[in-house]
């Protein structure tokens, strides 16, 4: 997806994190967290599952970076399409634009999350993220964070196409993590479970579902200047997307990491059905993302 040259970029949406060492529990929920935890279980490699899913049983010790403005110097949509740190600026201001809008039609009141950008590892409520970790939305920190060396990772060991709708689908997949947490999805959701219509599964799949939401009206969105943020999205662009989605479905990742695929473990959903919802949520807009009212066969 690129970005309008001309749109005007005002800043401040996204924080880039010192180095941290700590480990705490919380609740991790992301794209790069499955990724971890699905190598290692089909692999055989050692993994603090307390850290990473948030047993809430560590001790936390915190180092805390100093967080600035990541973007600072990001002033247009120019600068986006050029360097990361303003792709993800310019990503978080139309995203928040659009859930700004949009989450009055699904009855709740929006706020903003935080976005943090880390290099190596970064100390949250949910434990200690690293860059293996990938991007992850923590609910008790109402925060995004992400690694951005997660997108070399997600083409040359995951599979996906690659550009910038593929980076960016990921941080609409963490912002639907949030207006989840705004709904009370977490709350209300038994995400214990595993296999192809659990908890998890939906809460995923609908995340994936808000983030093809928010591409659908992307390139309509506009800066304080009345400028669109981006350019009209061609159907490459979407396929750049579809492939995210699929790179870091549960069959896909299992297959590639042992050879094999376990449908009842699944906790995100397979490619099939991540690409189908954020296909779903691109057509139809945000209110047709309810997974959790559609029989498993439906998902």
């Amino acid at each position: 997806m690129t970005f309008n040259d001309d749109s005007q970029l005002t800043g401040g949406k996204v924080k880039r994190r010192g180095r941290t060492a700590a480990v705490a529990g919380g609740g991790v929920v992301g794209v790069g967290a499955i990724v971890v935890l699905l190598i290692n279980v089909f692999t055989g490699g050692d993994l603090d599952l307390g850290a990473l899913l948030g047993d809430g049983g560590t001790t936390q010790i915190q180092q805390q970076g100093e967080s600035v403005d990541a973007a600072a110097e990001c002033r247009t949509g120019r600068d986006a399409n050029l360097n990361i740190d303003c792709r993800m600026e310019g990503a978080a201001e139309s995203l928040d634009g659009y859930w700004t809008a949009e989450a009055r039609k699904l009855g709740i009141t929006y706020t903003s999350p935080d976005f943090y950008l880390f290099d190596g590892s970064t100390s949250t409520s949910c434990g200690q993220a690293s860059a293996a970790t990938g991007p992850f939305y923590c609910p008790p920190d109402r925060a995004i964070y992400l690694d951005t060396a997660f997108y070399d990772d997600l083409q040359s060991k995951y599979g996906s196409s690659g550009g910038p709708l593929a980076q960016m689908y990921v941080v609409a997949h963490e912002w639907g993590h949030h207006i989840q947490q705004l709904q009370g999805a977490f709350a209300n959701t038994d995400r214990s479970g595993t296999g192809a219509s659990s908890g998890s599964v939906r809460v995923e799949l609908q995340a994936d579902c808000y983030a093809g939401a928010w591409v659908g009206d992307a390139a309509t969105t506009k800066d304080a200047n009345g400028e669109t943020f981006f350019e009209p999205i061609t159907r490459a662009e979407i396929e750049d997307a579809l492939s995210a989605a699929s790179a870091v479905g549960d069959d896909s990742i299992q297959e590639r990491s042992s050879g094999r695929v376990d449908p009842d473990s699944f906790t995100h959903g397979s490619s099939e059905q991540r690409q189908n919802w954020f296909l779903r949520g691109y057509q139809r807009g945000a209110t047709s993302c309810d997974t959790f009212s559609v029989p498993g066969s439906s998902l």
